[in-house]
């Protein structure tokens, strides 16, 4: 779930929290104005009522997170699975590249005693030639 989709939930949320308290706080005027006594039904479904909107309320914000908990996590998961793919990759072109690297010092090594063979020869055929 993106950024802008958990904006929306937010948003949608807020906008039924807005209306349900509205509502809630009409009847509970209208309760607590009304002649009734403490127990009487009206009072009772006031109560029963603002607890139910209450509850759906928590209920659809809980499933929302839950949710977007649960995308989030996903997410993360498959990032850390490509970072791990790719940490090994990289450690097998680590060891590739200090393979070359080893077999490139040694062919410098062997061309560098070559080099210093030939020019012993040269100067042996060239002492030879003036001698």
């Amino acid at each position: 779930m993106t950024q802008r989709g958990l904006e929306s939930i937010k948003e949608e949320s807020m906008a039924v929290r807005g209306t349900e308290m509205k509502r809630c706080q009409a009847k509970i005027r209208e309760v607590e104005n009304a002649p009734f006594a403490e127990t009487s039904p009206a009072k009772k479904m006031k109560t029963q009522h603002f607890r139910s909107a209450a509850g759906d309320m928590a209920y659809g914000f809980e499933t929302a997170l839950a949710e977007a908990n649960r995308e989030v996590n996903g997410i993360f998961s498959k990032y850390s699975e490509v970072l791990r793919e790719r940490a090994a990759v990289d450690a097998s072109q680590l060891g590739e590249l200090e393979d070359i690297l080893t077999e490139a010092r040694s062919l410098e090594s062997h061309l560098k005693e070559k080099k210093e063979h030939l020019r012993r020869s040269l100067a042996l055929i060239s002492d030879k030639l003036q001698g």
